[in-house]
């Protein structure tokens, strides 16, 4: 788009004051005078953001109205990216159904909405009815988010709960399919998350403590208070998070506890949910399972002796004990068995070798295996869950950075493969018109780094692109070359965008995770430089013609590469970054830190991890250097990554850096770590980030909108 004539000018940068502090350890004085940012009372602004300190306020409100200011041109811009990814969306768009008994269980969309429907219809067709109308329970409330749902075994009663402050603490209530009215019952500041008993008159939960960790499992019984339900379990280590689920075969609810590095199982019997939850393997350090059931046999994914790539054995249920484990699908170094799951006659497991993925699946009368594979360079392959056990059917999903998600119901048994649903795209999209490759970057050791990249098919390989480089890099997350609508957006307008697998996720397997941790973790900082680089060397861009991209944990990332290595970035994008590294470990009354322990290194303890932290960690070691244009994006309510992070961390850029830039900080002042609710309004941030990536690479300006 052309600059409006009426541009307004931009302000003058806000300025945050010095309030000088310091604090002292291991014989090191770290500075940090931006402190006065994290609001004393921060517990209670998560709950309830209008008792936000004054002072911060108007900081936060004055930064907004700096980046309006500068990015306020490319408004128009914005809109036209908003109406394109829109246009991408199929507005009424439903799920494949999936039976249960005499139903199918569906979610949708109405036309114009932005919040789901719940429904189900008889599973051999029929009339659809729908219980839950996300958009309608949204109207009440600024904010509004879904947290779990699930029907009771007797199909009567449908459990569901709500965030409604962005706090991500869901209250939980209970709905009549008959009457569509709600019980009385209330349940509130849990993780949102339900498992019913089999008689239908109670279910298990979550609660969350002061400090938003997870760490109670409560029974609550219909058609009494939240004060009378019954404390079930409690973990004792605060670095541990506890969370429930269905088993496979839906026979118990699985307490799920664990840290990054260790994790233990517990079921419930839900035919007798009186009983005490009995425990499967005692916790060993770095040791992780976790189970599957059919019958009186265990089937266990784990690392156990020294697996590092995991493998799944099996015990019997009476006697779960680590010493009876025995192997079935022993460990293979560099396959990595991401998951599994059982069906009644069969084993299903989810592979990835070399960034690909594969479904393996296993007769278990015959133990004969077959795989399911697609050909494409990169793609994203995932099992979808049934809430049957006693069939030979497996749902999965298909997509790459070019193919929209395809849906597939698969015969376990005879192998045949049928298509139940194919993204569209009513605004039209043809893959012919888009390539999908895979390019290796060598990092400063010798890695080979995988680079999955998308560009147009009449994309001219000289350089001149510019390029959107996205990476995230931590807690062994892999990032999928899926489908993503809103990226053609961009490289309908020339980029190029490419995700980097850097060490910290385990897109080469459960070592590539352990090789960007604690003191490895630089190298997922190299590995994204050496990606950039690599890019430029094959042109595809060239220096300053890229854009950084990650949040939260790649939020640390894109602060790090800013600081080490912003010589090849034109812009830095950084949503809900993870920037004050070292403060947040610090201060284990936060509800993320002492569970981050394992991935980041215990400072309060270890000097040596102190030490490590410090050398890295974005905030502190802001450098009177040029910077690149930076956004970042934080949201007021985020139990996460704190606001004061990304805000701290700006104050600081600003007052530190020689040259470059300029700053920019957007706070959503009411909502957290996922954004804006509701799918349209997601749209209005990822169209704020795209018109800075266009700006920063002086797109936004020539009518190229």
């Amino acid at each position: 788009m052309t600059q409006a004539a009426t541009k307004a000018p931009a302000l003058i940068p806000p300025v945050a004051p010095r309030r000088p502090h310091s604090f002292a350890r291991y014989g090191i004085t770290v500075r940090d005078d931006y402190a006065w940012l994290k609001d004393e009372n921060w517990q209670e602004v998560l709950r309830d953001p209008t008792v936000l300190d004054p002072d911060i306020r108007t900081y936060l409100e004055a930064e907004n109205a700096y980046t309006e200011s500068l990015l306020g041109h490319t408004d128009g811009l914005q809109k036209q990216l908003v109406a394109e990814m829109r246009g991408r969306i199929k507005e009424d768009d439903s799920s494949v159904p999936s039976p249960d008994g005499p139903y199918a269980y569906f979610r949708k969309f109405r036309e114009g909405g932005q919040h789901e429907m719940f429904g189900r219809i008889p599973r051999d067709g029929g009339a659809e009815k729908i219980v839950l109308d996300g958009d309608a329970l949204a109207s009440q409330h600024e904010y509004f988010r879904f947290g779990g749902s699930r029907h009771s075994p007797d199909h009567r009663l449908q459990a569901w709960s709500a965030d409604t402050k962005g706090s991500e603490y869901f209250s939980i209530r209970v709905r009549d399919w008959e009457t569509g009215v709600d019980l009385d019952d209330l349940v509130e500041e849990t993780d949102g998350g339900v498992v019913w008993s089999k008689d239908c008159k109670s279910f298990f939960y979550v609660k969350l403590d002061d400090n938003h960790r997870p760490m109670q499992v409560w029974r609550h019984r219909l058609g009494t208070r939240q004060t009378g339900d019954t404390l079930i379990y409690e973990e004792q280590d605060p670095g541990w998070f506890t969370h429930l689920h269905e088993s496979t075969s839906g026979r118990f609810c699985v307490i799920a506890g664990g840290d990054h590095e260790t994790s233990e199982q517990r079921l419930i019997d839900l035919e007798h949910p009186d009983a005490p939850p009995r425990l499967v393997a005692a916790r060993e350090p770095n040791v992780q399972y976790s189970i599957a059931d059919r019958g009186d046999e265990l089937f266990i994914l784990t690392n156990a002796d020294d697996a590092i790539d995991f493998k799944i054995m099996t015990s019997p249920l009476a006697s779960s004990e680590r010493k009876n484990w025995r192997d079935l699908v022993p460990h293979r170094a560099g396959v990595y068995v991401l998951e599994h799951d059982l069906y009644a006659g069969h084993l299903v497991r989810l592979e990835r070798a070399n960034a690909l993925a594969s479904i393996i699946i296993r007769d278990l009368e015959t133990n004969e295996e077959h795989a399911i594979a697609f050909d494409e360079a990169a793609y994203s392959l995932d099992t979808i869950g049934s809430y049957e056990f006693d069939t030979t059917n497996l749902r999965f999903s298909y997509s790459s950075m070019t193919t929209p998600s395809e849906v597939y119901d698969y015969d376990m048994a005879t192998r045949a493969r049928t298509l139940r649903k194919r993204q569209e795209i009513p605004s039209g999209h043809n893959p012919a018109d888009y390539v999908t490759t895979r390019v290796m970057a060598t990092s400063h050791d010798g890695a080979e780094v995988p680079i999955s990249l998308m560009h147009r098919r009449d994309f001219k390989r000289d350089g001149n692109a510019p390029l959107l480089l996205y990476g995230y890099g931590s807690y062994g997350m892999a990032i999928p070359a899926s489908f993503n609508a809103n990226r053609l957006s961009l490289v309908d307008r020339g980029f190029v965008y490419a995700i980097a697998h850097i060490r910290g996720g385990t897109d080469k397997g459960w070592g590539w995770y352990l090789d960007g941790k604690r003191e490895k973790k630089t190298n997922s900082f190299d590995d994204f430089a050496a990606c950039a680089r690599a890019l430029c060397e094959t042109k595809y861009t060239s220096t300053r013609r890229i854009v950084a991209h990650g949040g939260s944990a790649g939020g640390m990332l894109m602060g790090a590469v800013a600081n080490r290595a912003s010589d090849l970035f034109a812009g830095i994008v950084a949503e809900v970054p993870f920037v004050d590294v070292l403060n947040t470990m610090l201060d284990d009354t936060l509800p993320l830190t002492p569970p981050e322990w394992p991935e980041w290194g215990n400072p309060i303890e270890s000097e040596k991890d102190f030490r490590t932290i410090l050398s890295y960690s974005p905030y502190d070691n802001v450098a009177a250097k040029n910077y690149p244009a930076i956004l970042a994006m934080g949201g007021l309510a985020d139990p996460r990554v704190t606001y004061w992070e990304p805000a701290k961390w700006v104050a600081r850029l600003r007052a530190t850096m020689s040259g470059g830039g300029p700053v920019l900080l957007r706070t959503n002042m009411g909502a957290g770590h996922g954004g804006a609710s509701g799918r349209f309004k997601r749209l209005d941030e990822v169209a704020i980030v795209y018109a800075f990536a266009l700006w920063a690479v002086g797109k936004a300006e020539k009518g190229e909108a």
